[in-house]
C-alpha cells in the first residue's frame, strides 16, 4: 500500500497521505502506523471519506474502543461514537468543548490512549486544535523541578471544584456509570516510546497526594505555564477529510473559539481504551 509519513512540525505532528482506512490494511502497515503515532503522538490522515461505521473501522487500527462518560452525546445507533458540537448552552453560556488545555477522561483509572476527530461541519475558519508535547515540556524542566514532582500522585475526578471553565451536567445513566477517581503520577512513562511526560489536566485535578490544595494549585498552574508555551505546540487547521488521531499520553490539546459562532462546528469523536498511568519509579 502506497502511503506517506511527513512530519508537520520537528517535534510534534505528522501527516499520512495515500492511504484510505476505511479499508482493510495489512499488519505491516498497521505495525507503521502505529510506530509512527508513537514517534510524532499526532498523526494526521488525509482525505478520508467515511460513515459512522468506516470511522470506527478505522479507529480500530490503532486499538480498542473506549466509552465516552456521557452516554446521552453519541451518534444515533453508534453508542460508541460521540460528537463535538458548538451548538451547545449551559444556561446562556455557549459550550465549546475542549477550550483549555488537557488530557481526556484523566478522572478514568485506566484513561483512553488516543483520541480521534473525523470533522462533519467546519466554520469557514479558525477553530483549530492544538496540541502541546508533554515529553518535551518534561525534558526541559529544570533537574530540581523533576526530582520534586517524579514521585507526586494527583487525585483526577469528573468535574474538579478547580476547573478553568464548567463541564455540562451528566444524566442519570453517566452518573452512574463514572468509575471511582483515578489517581495518576504527574510525571508517567510512556509504554510504547518509553518516555517521560507530563501528566496533568487542570479540568480534573482535584488535589494532589500529600499537598495541601493552595500549594497544589500553585504548582500545577506553574507545570501548565512552562508546557503550553508555543515552543511545543503543534497547531492543527483543519480540513474535511482530516482523521485526527492524539496521545492522551503524549499531549495536551484544546480547541479554539476563534470563529463565527453562527457557524456549526461539528465533528465525530472516537476514544482508545488505554492502561493506568506507568510511574517513575515503576518504569525505572
Amino acid at each position: 500500500m502506497a502511503y506517506r509519513i511527513t512530519p508537520l512540525t520537528a517535534h510534534t505532528g505528522a501527516e499520512v497521505s495515500g492511504i484510505d482506512l476505511s479499508k482493510p490494511v495489512d499488519a505491516e502497515t498497521k505495525a507503521a502506523l502505529n510506530r509512527a503515532w508513537a514517534q510524532h503522538h499526532v498523526l494526521v490522515i488525509r482525505d478520508q471519506k467515511y460513515e459512522p461505521g468506516d470511522f470506527i473501522h478505522a479507529a480500530q487500527v490503532f486499538g480498542e474502543l473506549q466509552p465516552h462518560d456521557k452516554k446521552d452525546h453519541h451518534i444515533p445507533g453508534f453508542p460508541e461514537m460521540y460528537y463535538v458540537t458548538n451548538q451547545e448552552f449551559l444556561g446562556t453560556r455557549r459550550m465549546i468543548p475542549g477550550e483549555t488545555f488537557h488530557t481526556d477522561h484523566s478522572n478514568h483509572p485506566a484513561p483512553p490512549k488516543a483520541t480521534i476527530l473525523y470533522p462533519v461541519e467546519l466554520p469557514s475558519s479558525g477553530g483549530d486544535t492544538q496540541y502541546a508535547n508533554m515529553h518535551l515540556a518534561y525534558d526541559e524542566l529544570p533537574e530540581a523541578t523533576k526530582r520534586k514532582i517524579d514521585g507526586l500522585k494527583a487525585v483526577h475526578v469528573y468535574l474538579s471544584k478547580y476547573s478553568p471553565r464548567p463541564l455540562k451536567p451528566l444524566n442519570e445513566e453517566s452518573q452512574q456509570a463514572l468509575p471511582p477517581p483515578g489517581i495518576h503520577p504527574l510525571v508517567r512513562v510512556h509504554p510504547d516510546n518509553g518516555r517521560k511526560a507530563l501528566f496533568m489536566n487542570p479540568v480534573r485535578i482535584e488535589s494532589i497526594e500529600g499537598m495541601p490544595d493552595n500549594e497544589a494549585l500553585d504548582l500545577v498552574a506553574e507545570l501548565m505555564a512552562h508546557a503550553t508555551q508555543k515552543k511545543y505546540e503543534y497547531r492543527h487547521q483543519w480540513r474535511y477529510g482530516d482523521m485526527v488521531i492524539w496521545d492522551n499520553r503524549s499531549v495536551l490539546h484544546k480547541a479554539n473559539p476563534d470563529y463565527d459562532m453562527n457557524q456549526r462546528r461539528y465533528l465525530w469523536r472516537l476514544m482508545l481504551k488505554g492502561e493506568a498511568p506507568i510511574p517513575v519509579a515503576q518504569a525505572a
